[in-house]
């Protein structure tokens, strides 16, 4: 018999949208189903490989699969938390980050208030390794106050209000992290929130207290979520500024806040050989003076970000793009006519500067694109420049 799971594997790389307008023989429920695990499935591909590969999977809603954790940042936050007796994720969703946490601990809670997804969780955990676990279907607030005590909680607040719309402080997230964090922690030896990669960091440090740990993720130099870990006891807080590949590999920066605080940095006013622009992560967390000063480089300008060094060689392992110099000019009209000569188009990027890059690309005659990137900043004496570059790997 042609059943729906037949359907879906059979048609799981066709279009979707072309898909749902073809005559079928499904009811109109059934249909809806099955579309709705192509489309998963087609997600799962990039997101959550495991999954993909996983018989038997099922997938939630579209604004579900958005929503949860791809599978390279959920295996992160199983890296830096240490295993232990019992893990509870109070805010589940779809179920990756539970999925992957509760494979380091013993026994695995899972909760959410949508049965859907607590349905879904039911089937798919054993698929996915976990073998101990149970699924609560019920709200974060109430099913803490009957938790024992656990080696780690994690949640999740949603982001999103009444109406569907993006929030991003924590006091408009559901549940309110900073109303309950006290119950958190008489609940747990560490808790783990994830949060809004909006979110002011600076801002999340003063809303929430024992916090040991602030990891700023990014995947492919894209800021997808801040983790805040909390312990008791915690005397400093280590901001970790992390940068995933595709590729496995991954970069670390780690500072406290107090050193960025005393950390020496020089500004200049002239360009040496190469130019350094942090990666994502480095700009959330605000480690700008402790870079400079560690991997001994100056900065353009307290507000442009982007840092030289005038030495023969290039900083090894610097975490972000490296960058070699050809030349630089002022925004004179003579000036930018030589330098750039026989250039027609380039990668443009604007830092401290007062037009945006599609202002200053019309201004140029620029195409996007090639092997040229040209930067338009400010430096320590005001003084605006154009540097144009070329890629180089440190």
């Amino acid at each position: 018999m042609y059943d729906i799971q037949s359907f879906v594997k059979e048609h799981r790389n066709d279009n979707v949208c072309e898909l749902a307008l073809r005559a079928h023989t499904f009811s109109a429920d059934d249909f809806k189903y099955a579309l709705q695990q192509i489309e998963g499935w087609q997600r799962a591909q990039k997101k959550l490989p495991t999954w993909a590969q996983t018989d038997g999977i099922q997938f939630p809603p579209h604004l579900n699969m958005e929503q949860c954790s791809s599978e390279m940042t959920a295996q992160y936050k199983a890296e830096i938390v240490d295993g232990g007796e019992n893990v509870t994720d109070l805010t589940a969703g779809f179920g990756v980050d539970a999925a992957i946490l509760g494979k380091k601990f013993d026994y695995l809670t899972y909760v959410d208030q949508n049965e859907t997804l607590c349905k879904i969780a039911s089937n798919n955990l054993p698929l996915l390794g976990v073998k101990d676990f149970q699924v609560v279907c019920g709200k974060a607030e109430e099913v803490l106050q009957k938790l024992p005590h656990h080696s780690l909680i994690f949640i999740d607040p949603a982001r999103r209000d009444a109406n569907g719309g993006k929030v991003i402080s924590i006091a408009d997230c559901t549940p309110n992290v900073a109303l309950m964090q006290e119950r958190l922690m008489e609940h747990a030896d560490t808790v783990m929130v994830k949060l809004s990669p909006m979110l002011d960091v600076v801002n999340m440090e003063r809303e929430l207290r024992q916090i040991s740990e602030i990891h700023v993720v990014s995947v492919d130099n894209e800021c997808k979520e801040l983790l805040v870990k909390m312990q008791h006891n915690c005397l400093s807080v280590c901001i970790y500024c992390v940068n995933l590949f595709s590729s496995g590999d991954k970069d670390v920066f780690t500072f406290t806040r107090d050193e960025e605080k005393v950390a020496e940095c020089k500004y200049t006013t002239e360009m040496g050989k190469y130019i350094y622009e942090p990666n994502a992560s480095i700009m959330k967390a605000g480690c700008y003076k402790t870079l400079a000063s560690r991997l001994g480089l100056v900065k353009l300008h307290p507000n442009s970000h982007l840092y030289t060094s005038f030495v023969d060689e290039p900083v090894k392992n610097f975490p972000g793009r490296c960058f070699k110099v050809e030349s630089s000019s002022t925004l004179n009209k003579k000036s930018i006519k030589t330098v750039l000569r026989g250039i027609e188009k380039a990668n443009l990027t604007v830092r401290n500067f007062p037009m945006s890059v599609a202002e200053l690309r019309n201004k140029l005659k620029l195409r996007e694109g090639g092997d040229l990137y040209l930067f338009a900043t400010t430096m320590a004496d005001e003084k605006k420049i154009l540097i144009i570059s070329s890629s180089f790997s440190s």
